[in-house]
């Protein structure tokens, strides 16, 4: 692993975090902020990395998905309380292709998938039997047959420019790695903590 591969760092830590922690390792915090500057946070699964950035699925009528074509900017934020480590991720997102939309789309549960047909995301609810009965109605739609991605439903990659690796250390006195991008490589420094 180069010391200037902050993907690598990355893939590193999951990896570990995944063997330790003992529910969604995979969990992170998606700050997002709309037209107006207002931010809100919430917690997502990430559903893939590598050297392009960081993927997670959702209704592209949500709120967060509303925020990001407003303000095409995010921060993701990984805490692995067993290993005592973070992860923070800077940078601006785009659209997943439809191709990875529709193949991660097959990836999930079919109750997954008739869950992305019947909720609105982020809109309000009456009740949750109004909820169940769409779910079943969708469960009936599509009772024959492949469940497909809804039209939508896709995803978002957030492209670093910005990560830190941040460690647990004794008397508060942690360790914070930085990674700035530089064109097309990456700058690497320490922070205080």
């Amino acid at each position: 692993m180069s010391a200037a591969d902050p993907f690598a760092l990355f893939a590193s830590w999951f990896a570990e975090a995944r063997a330790s922690e003992p529910n969604d390792s995979n969990a992170m915090a998606l700050a997002t902020a709309d037209a107006a500057g207002r931010p809100s946070a919430r917690m997502v699964l990430l559903k893939g990395h590598d050297a392009r950035g960081f993927v997670f699925y959702t209704n592209l009528e949500s709120r967060k998905a509303t925020d990001l074509v407003a303000n095409p900017h995010a921060a993701l934020l990984f805490h692995w309380k067993s290993l005592r480590r973070q992860v923070r991720i800077e940078g601006p997102i785009s659209r997943i292709t439809d191709g990875e939309g529709d193949a991660y789309f097959t990836t999930r549960c079919r109750d997954s998938q008739l869950g992305a047909w019947a909720s609105d995301q982020s809109r309000p609810l009456d009740s949750r039997a109004t909820f169940e009965a769409r779910y079943e109605d969708m469960r009936t739609r599509f009772a024959n047959g492949a469940v497909p991605r809804p039209p939508h439903w896709s995803g978002f990659r957030v492209v670093p420019d910005r990560i830190e690796f941040w460690t647990d250390r004794e008397h508060r006195l942690h360790e914070r790695r930085l990674f700035v991008r530089e064109g097309n490589g990456w700058s690497e420094g320490l922070l205080y903590p």
